[in-house]
């Protein structure tokens, strides 16, 4: 498997020589700069490479392996094979990224909103911080901040009491600092940051939209652009929701092991694929992660791997460490690896650590970091997945 490290471009305050300090060799990355719904060009595409590969004198070399994303942009969400000025636009940065030499493309089919979180610097008994998703907060905001209309419908009375006594906890700083967290685009999100008012309208346009039409549009869009995917030898990896369920009233259609299968049935190129990722699926306490490995091996052309820990109430989970969360990571990898070790070294698996604690260093007030995507806390867990990667492949060794 090839140790990979998602990198956000210049901007980014993880440099391309702490990546390579960290031990990773391959980069995930994207045109960040580009809006959803615009095509991409091979000038853009080889000027970002270039960024990457063309490492200092000396320097250990780096590879662009995998785009993560090219966003889907809403109309296609909303509107499916009918959205075909953004379906154009897409299949154009496609075959632009295949031109420039990419052949794993990873996208999501979240409508609106991307990974959502209601805490960025969630303290940990070590110290360190992690993102953290709280259901009655999350509840606080749908029901009181935001005011979504028919938003009652989506909690119980119970949930709706919980819920008001946060929202009531909370002063002026506290509501602007959750509004924040949730309705502004975070790093990665394929959405831009929303004022409430914009935000409502957006989830107001997917009226009407239930997951069997969202899937339907789904699968109108991959019936378009995965025969050109096959034609440039590109594999399109989904990345599942997250948190893998409905949130604001609005469906998903890439949470379970049965959405899965619904979309590779209904699209059968092996182009069409899958971005297991870890976090995001275990956070379901119905996923067999260790199933839907095995099940899906071959669809698997990319791995974020993290680990979740559910709360008490099954609904709320924290980042925690990448080797003690909910998920036998141990099983998980032991899996990806015999299939990795079926492929020829062009098919090899990249996987990334992801969403690192906030710890050390990276605490230091002041210090400009990307939620999630700090360099000590994903170089923690890299260090720990090579660990675990290490003697799974000396036991087979032995063996």
């Amino acid at each position: 498997m090839r140790q990979a490290w998602r990198w956000f471009g210049p901007d980014d305050p993880v440099t391309l020589d702490a990546v390579r300090q960290a031990g990773a060799t391959d980069i995930v990355s994207a045109l960040h700069h580009v809006p959803p719904g615009e095509a991409w060009t091979l000038g853009d595409v080889e000027r970002h490479r270039n960024l990457i590969e063309s490492a200092p004198p000396g320097r250990s070399p780096l590879r662009w392996s995998v785009i993560e994303s090219i966003p889907v942009a809403d109309d296609i969400k909303r509107h499916g094979g009918h959205a075909k000025q953004s379906i154009a636009a897409w299949i154009a940065s496609l075959e632009a990224a295949a031109q420039g030499g990419l052949k794993i493309v990873c996208y999501n089919f979240m409508p609106v909103v991307d990974w959502t979180r209601t805490d960025l610097d969630w303290p940990l008994p070590t110290g360190a911080t992690a993102l953290r998703f709280d259901q009655d907060a999350f509840a606080a905001f749908d029901l009181y901040i935001l005011r979504r209309p028919g938003a009652e419908n989506s909690y119980d009375q119970e949930a709706r009491m919980r819920a008001r006594g946060v929202f009531d906890a909370l002063d002026e700083d506290a509501v602007e600092r959750l509004t924040k967290t949730i309705a502004a685009g975070l790093p990665g999100s394929t959405t831009d940051a929303l004022s409430l008012e914009a935000f409502r309208d957006r989830l107001a346009a997917y009226e009407g939209i239930d997951a069997a039409k969202l899937r339907k549009h789904l699968i109108e869009f991959l019936e378009q652009v995965t025969p050109i995917a096959e034609k440039l030898s590109v594999k399109l990896t989904l990345h599942p929701d997250d948190p893998p369920r409905p949130l604001f009233g609005l469906p998903r259609v890439a949470s379970t092991e049965e959405d899965y299968e619904a979309l590779f049935a209904a699209v059968p190129s092996e182009a069409n694929g899958m971005c297991f990722c870890t976090g995001s699926l275990g956070v379901r306490a119905d996923n067999d992660l260790s199933s839907m490995a095995r099940r899906f091996a071959s669809r698997i052309h990319f791995a974020h791997l993290r680990a979740t820990r559910r709360e008490q109430d099954g609904l709320s989970f924290f980042e925690a460490d990448h080797l003690e969360g909910d998920v036998d990571m141990v099983v998980v990898l032991d899996v990806l690896l015999k299939e990795d070790r079926r492929r020829p070294e062009s098919a090899k698996i990249p996987f990334r650590p992801d969403h690192g604690h906030r710890m050390l260093d990276d605490l230091s007030s002041g210090k400009r970091v990307n939620p999630g995507y700090t360099a000590i806390g994903r170089l923690k867990g890299l260090a720990e997945l090579r660990g675990v990667i290490k003697a799974l492949d000396d036991s087979t060794s032995r063996r």
